[in-house]
């Protein structure tokens, strides 16, 4: 096991968000966080990346327990990439460079510039190495969000909505992207998602939040018609195109 999520809750103003939250997984796997606006998706993650500290519960990247190190630590086990990034006035290349910094030492070595190098091929960003991030689009930018986590060289990706407001193929880039990095190197990615098809298109594991707590959680077996419509409160039926699991919105019943 990668990553042991046991008993995690996190309370804001006296107002439990998320309880008992309790999940495994193993390198190569990928997990989609599923759910409505506001039933914690977001909280779950910051909890696990210690950006949020939880009420109760542990989180363990192998033999680490998140909530007791520092954050260089945590960095060099989490690579968190936010629903949104900041556009600064950098070069991609400088923004990538930024993810070393829980390996740097004194000085950026040359193996910290060959990782950062072999990371925009991956994502396939040569030709926009040099180009400032706030002139990007979003689907380059989220790249270059991507990329930075990457060379954190962590053991496990975190991902808030990675293809929240781009185009169809964007959204298709970045997630061929997450599942070819999980397949070629020993990590796990955890990604909250709203479109209920990408998701059992590229993930394998899936854990569904109703008030705050997992209504569901296991394999494609657990995304049914029945949890979904239980979950979200709208009627789907759950059919199989082409090879892919596909979930499509029936029209409710109108009084």
């Amino acid at each position: 096991m990668i990553l042991d999520v046991d008993g995690v809750a996190f309370t804001y103003r006296s107002a439990p968000v998320i309880q008992e939250i309790t999940f495994g997984l193993r390198p190569h796997q990928i997990l989609a966080i599923l759910g409505p606006n506001g039933v914690g998706k977001t909280t779950l993650l910051k909890c696990m990346n210690a950006i949020l500290r939880p009420k109760a519960g542990s989180i363990i990247v192998e033999d680490l327990d998140l909530l007791t190190a520092d954050r260089m630590e945590i960095a060099r086990r989490m690579g968190y990439v936010p629903q949104r990034s900041e556009a600064g006035r950098m070069t991609a290349f400088d923004a990538i460079l930024l993810g070393r910094r829980p390996h740097i030492q004194w000085n950026i070595s040359e193996a910290d510039l060959r990782t950062v190098e072999a990371a925009i091929r991956m994502l396939h960003l040569e030709d926009l190495s040099l180009r400032y991030i706030d002139e990007m689009s979003g689907g380059e930018l989220q790249k270059v969000s991507i990329a930075r986590a990457l060379v954190q060289e962590p053991r496990v990706l975190l991902l808030d909505e990675p293809t929240s407001s781009l185009d169809l193929r964007n959204q298709i880039d970045i997630l061929e992207i997450v599942r070819s990095v999980v397949a070629a190197h020993d990590v796990a990615a955890v990604m909250t998602m709203h479109d209920l098809n990408m998701a059992l298109r590229y993930a394998d594991r899936f854990i569904f939040l109703k008030d705050g707590v997992i209504h569901a959680a296991g394999g494609p077996e657990v995304v049914t018609a029945e949890t979904i419509e239980a979950v979200y409160g709208v009627p789907v039926a759950v059919e199989r195109y082409n090879g892919f699991h596909v979930v499509v919105p029936l029209t409710p019943e109108r009084d």
